[in-house]
């Protein structure tokens, strides 16, 4: 049976209000765009549709107005319920303000919710949350004040705690291929991360509702690779043929790359080294902690850079990197080409990925740092008006064999320059992250101190382990002073280590530190 063909206008025009409606993506990779900025144009023309709830895992967005932003809206929302919300700001003002109903789970969990959901199970039971604000006897995921529902529940098997998250039917979806053929069939050639596409199509269907695809073009039928193939037109409503390709973009940062699609290799002679910075040392320290073979992911942010630090020191194949959308392999891509990799070994699905995370496949991790408690908590999804949310953290930093926290000492201004082999501070940032209480548990020193998982805290002036007794301060950088650069910036105060060291001074030096040797 033939495929329907409409444009994004007509496609915009089918949502209902009132509906569960499922987006995939991954930061600016795999967003369908146009039909997005149509559904946006209709409702602020019409005020509908109205009353959605949202549902997304990565959180696609440019912190602007692409992505997510176009469904930012007081009355076009009425819930959401995602995994990262930080690339969509105005969506999270709405949350704080408590415009609309608001929850915030871990990105692999809402994987699993769209895949377990497309199996028809009741819902998603998981180790993942226990003892954060996504367990109900904290906050249970919810945003704000107005969000009353419990959709996360506490219970027990053999023993042993979980959470179980409530079942979420899908009524609409809207997803981005490379092409269609006249029977429905997408397939993404150039698409350089597959993401939750198959799994929310799947759960969308078997909800009875419609999912629509925009594509490049539309072929023949029979003249598409099957295994190019990943949504088979049986479970497509419709396709809308994309008119600028600006809004089919492979990430928001580039049109198309054949490298990041692994359709061809391509050489990596652009790399060009950090220049000598704070980020820079501290992805310096975080390069030391790099393990032969093991299996690595770099979380947004400053551990962004870890990659670059072992391109420079040529030791970058001496271990594999993994990113959570799914690939495994070659050179991780930052900024608005995050979530793709140059060269990539293997793209799979988000969901297969997180079940292999969830397991405890993953050796490494290097998350990112906000807010550090006395017993050291972590918070890095809401701190004041910011709801970055917690997109893949909470996943990883249960499961990693080993995690590292990576961020700089304070916030907001901080001034710092390198000189001599040392670290001299001009000026701190307004904001302490080492603090007596934090205002939400993202990662939890307890569990890990329970399951037995060593923790660092990698800053650019300072190292700290996690301890049962608490934070154990390890190491200070070279041209820094213990009380006036360190204690002095801690409203908690840690323990000191009675062999404390200095950080190594190859850290502080513009030539390579040498680790490939």
């Amino acid at each position: 049976m033939a495929v329907q063909v409409l444009t994004a206008k007509e496609a915009a025009k089918l949502v209902p209000d009132g509906c569960n409606f499922a987006t995939d993506g991954y930061v600016g990779a795999g967003f369908a765009e146009e039909i997005a900025q149509e559904i946006e144009r209709r409702f602020l023309e019409t005020g509908h549709p109205r009353d959605l709830t949202l549902l997304f895992c990565a959180g696609e967005g440019d912190y602007k107005k692409r992505g997510l932003n176009h469904f930012a809206h007081e009355t076009m929302i009425r819930r959401a319920i995602g995994g990262y919300w930080g690339l969509a700001p105005n969506l999270g003002t709405l949350a704080v303000e408590n415009k609309i109903l608001a929850y915030n789970f871990p990105q692999g969990v809402l994987s699993h919710i769209f895949r377990d959901c497309a199996a028809g199970k009741p819902g998603t039971i998981t180790h993942v949350g226990l003892n954060t604000y996504v367990d109900p006897r904290l906050q249970g995921g919810k945003i704000n004040d107005v969000t009353k529902e419990d959709l996360v529940r506490l219970m027990e098997i053999d023993g042993r705690e979980y959470l179980f998250y409530q079942r979420i039917p899908i009524d609409f979806a809207i997803l981005k291929g490379t092409f269609a053929d006249e029977r429905g069939n997408i397939s993404i050639e150039h698409r350089g991360t597959k993401m939750d596409m198959l799994v929310i199509a799947e759960a969308c269907k078997n909800c009875g509702g419609k999912v629509i695809v925009q594509v490049e073009r539309l072929v023949k039928a029979g003249t598409l690779d099957p295994k190019k193939v990943e949504i088979p037109g049986m479970l497509v409503d419709a396709v809308v043929l994309v008119e600028d390709m600006k809004n089919h973009m492979m990430s928001f940062a580039t049109q198309y790359n054949p490298g990041f699609s692994g359709e061809c290799t391509i050489s990596d002679d652009s790399f060009v080294p950090m220049e000598m910075g704070v980020k820079k040392i501290i992805a310096r320290r975080a390069a030391f902690e790099l393990k032969e073979n093991s299996i690595i992911n770099l979380g947004i942010g400053t551990p962004e850079f870890v990659s670059s630090i072992a391109m420079e020191e040529g030791i970058r194949d001496h271990f594999i990197l993994t990113v959570d959308d799914g690939i495994v392999g070659g050179s991780p891509q930052s900024d608005a080409d995050f979530g793709l990799s140059l060269n990539p070994e293997c793209i799979m699905p988000h969901s297969s990925l997180f079940d292999f995370y969830h397991g405890r496949g993953l050796d490494q991790a290097f998350s990112g740092l906000a807010q550090v408690d006395a017993h050291g908590n972590v918070n890095v999804s809401k701190f004041g008006p910011k709801v970055p949310g917690c997109g893949g953290f909470i996943d990883l930093t249960q499961n990693a064999r080993q995690l590292f926290f990576l961020g700089t000492f304070t916030a907001g201004g901080l001034e710092a320059e390198v000189s001599g082999g040392e670290l001299h501070i001009r000026k701190d940032g307004r904001f302490c992250k080492f603090r007596n209480t934090i205002e939400q548990i993202s990662f939890s020193s307890e569990y890990a101190l329970k399951h037995d998982l060593p923790v660092l805290f990698i800053t650019e002036r300072a190292v700290l382990q996690l301890t049962h007794e608490g934070l154990l301060l390890t190491e200070i950088a070279p041209g820094v002073d213990l009380e006036r650069d360190i204690l002095a910036h801690m409203k908690c105060r840690p323990l000191v280590s009675g062999n404390l060291k200095r950080m190594d001074a190859r850290i502080f030096r513009e030539e390579k530190m040498g680790l490939g040797k």
